[in-house]
């Protein structure tokens, strides 16, 4: 495997004891040295099946570690292997994406190319406590974690944040489900201890947004065009807004 992926291959009947064995220290590596794993899993014809101590602690495991994986891609041709990975794919916080029993190389070069780190750009100005968003792919857990911490930090020190803004030039949706539930829960924790949100915005759902919000949080919400970033951040510092 290129740096930066691991790999594991399933054959035979896979048992508890094969997950203890190959699994769980893998796991036990990431966590040491604080890093995310790249996993590319490969279940060829010769996999028989898994014991059912084995799927009980494939779930015990993933369950405990899914916050380590940055990316998982399964390579097979096995149907049932296929549908389980894509409908788990809306339900795991890393992007999921199942290829061919031929497709190694394919699966390899996706993994190479994930997004390092979050995949949203934010920066808090201290003068004017306002955090500015820069939003151009499909929101992930990730992105909400460093959002959090960025702003529980300033809150802490400010009680309130002046103002967001959020600069988009089309919403890309989230991630899968866990990124819009991660959404969600973000806007629930600090919605009232934010004076202003802004959104810069050209999609036809930056017209829509500003109305719906009102009814859910606690701040003041405008809407501006795309390229008027600076006009955006200036009202939500409590200037006048001219748009």
């Amino acid at each position: 495997m290129p740096h930066g992926i691991d790999a594991i291959r399933a054959s035979g009947t896979v048992t508890k004891e094969d997950y203890q064995r190959v699994v769980e220290p893998l796991l036990d590596a990431a966590r040491r040295e604080n890093r995310r794993i790249r996993l590319l899993y490969q279940a060829g014809p010769e996999l028989h099946g898994f014991s059912p101590a084995a799927m009980w602690e494939d779930t015990k495991v993933g369950l405990a570690s899914l916050r380590l994986f940055e990316g998982c891609a399964v390579v097979t041709d096995i149907g049932w292997i296929r549908d389980l990975s894509r409908l788990g794919a809306f339900l795991v916080s890393c992007p999921v994406r199942v290829f061919n029993g031929d497709e190694w190389e394919k699966a390899v070069a996706w993994l190479n190319g994930l997004p390092e780190g979050p995949g949203v750009a934010h920066r808090l100005d201290a003068d004017s406590g306002v955090l500015v968003i820069d939003v151009r792919q499909p929101l992930r857990v990730q992105d909400f974690d460093a959002l959090a911490v960025t702003v529980d930090a300033w809150i802490e020190q400010h009680n309130d944040l002046r103002g967001l803004v959020v600069h988009a030039r089309a919403f890309p949706g989230w991630q899968n489900l866990p990124s819009l539930i991660r959404h969600v829960r973000f806007v629930h924790d600090h919605h009232r201890k934010i004076e202003r949100v802004a959104l810069a915005a050209d999609s036809v759902l930056g017209d829509i947004v500003p109305h719906l919000a009102k009814h859910f949080v606690h701040a003041e919400v405008a809407k501006f065009d795309y390229q008027d970033l600076d006009k955006a951040v200036s009202w939500t510092t409590g200037a006048p807004a001219t748009r």
